[in-house]
């Protein structure tokens, strides 16, 4: 087999190969054995069919197609492995010559990853906010812990806002009752905006026993999106009552003794999650310099694969969850199909070069993956994925995605790389060290590379 490399762009080759018709053998022999299983010749058992009498009764070209397809493969890898090529997709193969017993000669146009040089990226510069927690969200937080400690009793009076209460539901579309539009015994805190839109107004000033009629729009089930005639029962009205700040609720709400103790907890915990915001934040613009340093041409067929992966998960598993249709997350989110096109081709270019560019990271470096760390981000993903570690686990192997999760693991390492050689300031001038964030920070790390991802974050299929 003689192979050649032609290259058409920086992203696209075309491979010529030429195969003399002896190295076709194999696949000739067993295009007669899997014809030979598919049809019946009188006189002959099944099986047990002369080639010569497969070609007089069907066509030497069945058979020649049959050994051709079979070949392609293998033929095609073993050119790809000499041509040493980072291919990336299938190949548009066409089959330009075929003599019987002479020759074969095929062309296959492919995309390959691109040639990368990456810059010294020592002198990045980026600007994060800074870590500064006021007392009006320790404040904030102590009252939200304060909140869930609520109790309530039952009052003979019209309700009120903040008031809890129990109501039966029934919606009509088109004067019909819905199947799943008829629900009863439901607790509701007046002014939570956790129900229907209009359904305060409805309620306010109803006591128990009484109802009232108002219109919806429905945010999920049957009738996701379609205006509903809403009859709203009140079977009970209860005060809810929060629990006195002081130190007797810090021991109610918490291990700590004293109500200071709490506050000095909270503040803590806001400093620890925005420390984490802010170790995101480095990470995602040293990144954006990263690739403003890089020039990276993206494949055509890759990009449009890519963008159209993002609009199949969208569509058929986020908002299809939500009981959502795409027109109508547009419209909630105010945005024109022609700005979530332009917003999902740019985030599939930044994706792609995202995964080109720490990809050449990782080789550059000569970042190996530890079963250890592998183990630590299959836990990460099994959780955000509502499966168990062993069910995500099985469900990688299976897949045979093992070497995306591989991948998405030493791509954060190498971002991790380009974040320790960066210089991070906060707003007040302050130089960040996120050393101290180790463990979060190889976490949104890994997360970042994840997008990336041609697989677009899809659970796996056990």
């Amino acid at each position: 087999m003689k192979s050649a490399v032609e290259t058409l762009n920086p992203t696209r080759v075309r491979l010529t190969v030429e195969v003399p018709f002896e190295e076709l053998k194999d696949s000739l022999d067993a295009a007669y054995k899997k014809i030979n299983q598919q049809v019946t010749v009188k006189g002959f058992r099944k099986g047990k069919i002369p080639a010569r009498i497969i070609d007089q009764r069907f066509g030497r070209g069945a058979v020649l197609e049959e050994a051709v397809n079979d070949a392609l493969p293998k033929l095609y890898t073993e050119a790809v492995n000499e041509g040493e090529l980072n291919v990336l997709g299938q190949p548009e193969v066409d089959i330009t010559e075929l003599k019987d017993g002479e020759l074969l000669t095929f062309t296959a146009e492919v995309d390959v990853r691109p040639t990368i040089e990456i810059p010294d990226y020592s002198g990045i510069e980026v600007e994060v906010d800074a870590i500064e927690v006021s007392d009006e969200e320790v404040e904030k937080a102590v009252e939200e812990l304060r909140e869930r400690f609520a109790s309530t009793s039952p009052v003979e009076r019209a309700a009120e806002d903040g008031d809890v209460v129990t109501i039966d539901l029934e919606a009509k579309v088109d004067g019909e009752v819905l199947e799943d539009g008829v629900a009863e015994g439901v607790s509701y805190t007046i002014g939570s905006g956790e129900l229907l839109d209009g359904i305060d107004d409805a309620v306010k000033g109803l006591e128990a026993g009484a109802e009232a009629t108002f219109t919806s729009e429905l945010k999920g089930g049957s009738a996701a999106g379609k205006e509903a005639e809403v009859t709203v029962k009140v079977t009970q009205v209860a005060k809810r009552e929060l629990p006195e700040l002081d130190d007797e609720f810090a021991q109610l709400a918490s291990e700590f003794d004293t109500l200071e103790e709490l506050k000095a907890d909270s503040r803590k915990r806001l400093e620890n999650m925005k420390q984490y915001d802010q170790a995101t934040q480095a990470q995602e613009r040293v990144l954006d310099k990263l690739l403003e340093l890089v020039e990276v041409p993206v494949p055509e067929k890759l990009l449009e694969d890519e963008i159209n992966t993002r609009k199949h998960n969208l569509e058929h598993h986020q908002l299809g969850q939500m009981g959502l249709t795409l027109e109508k997350y547009l419209e909630i989110q105010g945005k024109t199909v022609e700005e979530f096109d332009t917003e999902t081709r740019e985030a599939a270019i930044k994706g792609i070069k995202t995964q080109f560019v720490l990809d050449e990271l990782v080789s550059k470096e000569k970042l190996n993956v530890s079963q250890e760390e592998l183990t630590e981000h299959l836990m990460r993903r099994a959780a955000s994925s509502g499966m168990s570690p062993d069910q995500f686990a099985q469900a990688v192997v299976q897949g045979g995605q093992v070497p995306m999760l591989v991948g998405e693991v030493a791509r954060g390492k190498a971002l991790a790389v380009v974040v320790e050689a960066a210089t991070v300031k906060d707003t007040n001038g302050e130089v960040v060290d996120l050393d101290d964030e180790e463990d979060e920070t190889g976490e949104t790390v890994e997360a970042s590379s994840e997008e990336a991802s041609e697989d677009s974050e899809e659970k796996p299929e056990a």
